[in-house]
């Protein structure tokens, strides 16, 4: 009977101690994960203050950069906000700022890490262009469009079938994207035809999507994320690793974004979209040599290249002017086109479409953050994508009408009646600026501009 009962215990012994562990394992997992969460979200609200105050970091140094628009803060958000993060990471701010941190306060991570990275979108090619500005930005984007795919290095993605049995080529797959996001019912080969004098949309969109085995229909709508141009027809493994997304560990490469604004930052573009605009068959010069020439236009990225590392950091062009006129040989360009045998552009199909199509300034950022807690051997990562439109954003500092009602009612309980009034009138004079009906106290604050920008994007992985 002893024997029994120790066999039965040693039994319910172990299977408790197996539960307990299992439940203890499963805790300190979802304990490190909601702070590696947050300390994510931590790394999002910096960089948001970080991009935020690009106008005065730039203000004392303004002599040494006349002309230029903005400063590339957001390239170096690591070290700037490594005193914000974990002791071995704080080390990078101790020795670019020559600081000591030990004297400061609230600054550095107990427990937890970030690593964030900070990417301009408005560096890349907007494929939601075509559901704004009608019959111009869906020619705009379908132009740019059929310059990229149409490149003679990519004939090869078109020579075979795609996953769902079909045959591509650059003008189907142009129209595929363009009329994914127009909003009407017509097909967009016309305006994905270079030599076609008159795009017009004249035949109905195809049933290509009633044909597959699980049948859909046709966004018609911009597109909610850049996962979702997977969706659209010829877009498969190897068109989305050439044209969408080269590097899934560097974001920075991507040319395509679905949250950028119309026109192309040339100061944050990777070479490939630069060349696009340069060549653009509805404004740049498609017969130029450069865009016709693989030779020349391995040179031509390799020049912008090597411009980007003789000045990391520093915008090398103050205006779009200035742009096409690095695209005429003149300036920095005009000695790398010496060194490397380069033919400067010399006319334009519309240089002041081109000009309309690009800019210096960047105003929606993706910013990539990954917590992370370490324990022992075990390390728990929790990563958050959020893009940031900074498009209406005040200046840091200046009041919102939050704040104005707070201090208003601060005023009144002090019997500062006058006071109060004047507030809640400034509080007003702000909403003004509101979507008609966007109501009142709670509400109306989530519609007003931040300074820190307005999250369009954010996803938990």
């Amino acid at each position: 009977m002893v024997l029994g009962a120790l066999t039965v215990l040693s039994v319910m012994l172990t299977e408790f101690q197996t539960e307990a562990s299992a439940e203890l394992g499963s805790s300190v997992a979802a304990r490190d994960a909601l702070k590696a969460e947050y300390a994510a979200r931590s790394a999002i609200n910096l960089s948001r203050l970080l991009i935020a105050a690009e106008p005065t970091i730039r203000k004392p140094i303004g002599f040494l950069l006349q002309g230029i628009s903005q400063v590339k803060v957001w390239e170096y958000a690591g070290p700037v906000l490594s005193a914000f993060n974990d002791a071995e990471n704080s080390d990078q701010f101790t020795t670019l700022a020559m600081v000591n941190l030990a004297e400061g306060k609230n600054l550095g991570f107990e427990g937890a890490g970030f690593e964030v990275t900070i990417v301009d979108e408005d560096s890349k090619l907007n494929v939601n262009r075509a559901s704004v500005g009608g019959s111009v930005g869906v020619q705009q984007l379908a132009s740019r469009l059929i310059t990229l795919l149409s490149q003679p290095q990519y004939t090869p993605l078109y020579e075979g079938e795609d996953a769902d049995g079909q045959l591509n080529d650059p003008q189907t797959l142009c129209a595929a994207l363009v009329d994914w996001v127009d909003p009407n019912q017509d097909a967009a080969l016309d305006f994905c035809n270079p030599q076609s004098e008159t795009a017009q949309q004249t035949s109905p969109e195809d049933t290509f999507y009633q044909q597959l085995e699980t049948p859909y229909f046709r966004k018609n709508a911009p597109f909610d994320s850049l996962e979702e141009v997977r969706m659209v027809r010829g877009v498969g493994e190897d068109f989305w690793h050439t044209f969408v997304d080269p590097d899934p560990e560097r974001p920075d490469k991507r040319n395509w974004t679905v949250w950028g604004g119309s026109a192309i930052n040339v100061n944050s573009a990777t070479p490939d979209v630069i060349w696009g605009l340069a060549c653009d068959y509805s404004m740049g010069a498609p017969d130029h040599p450069i865009c016709i020439d693989p030779e020349q236009a391995v040179k031509f990225l390799t020049s912008v290249g090597m411009v980007r590392n003789l000045m990391p950091g520093v915008p090398a062009f103050k205006s779009p002017k200035n742009f096409i006129n690095a695209l005429k040989g003149k300036g920095m360009f005009a000695m790398m086109a010496e060194i490397t045998g380069l033919e400067p552009f010399t006319t334009f199909k519309s240089e002041a479409s081109l000009e309309s199509a690009v800019t210096t300034e960047s105003k929606v950022f993706s910013i990539y953050a990954t917590g992370y807690v370490k324990a022992g051997k075990r390390e728990t990562r929790t990563r958050v994508h959020a893009v940031v439109d900074f498009r209406a954003a005040p200046p840091p500092g200046m009041p919102t009408q939050g704040r104005l009602d707070a201090v208003a009612n601060l005023a009144e309980a002090a019997g500062l009646g006058s006071a109060a009034d004047e507030l809640r009138n400034a509080a007003q004079t702000l909403s003004g600026n509101l979507p008609q009906g966007a109501g009142e106290n709670v509400i109306t604050s989530a519609f007003q501009p931040s300074p820190g920008g307005n999250i369009v994007y954010f996803r938990i992985d």
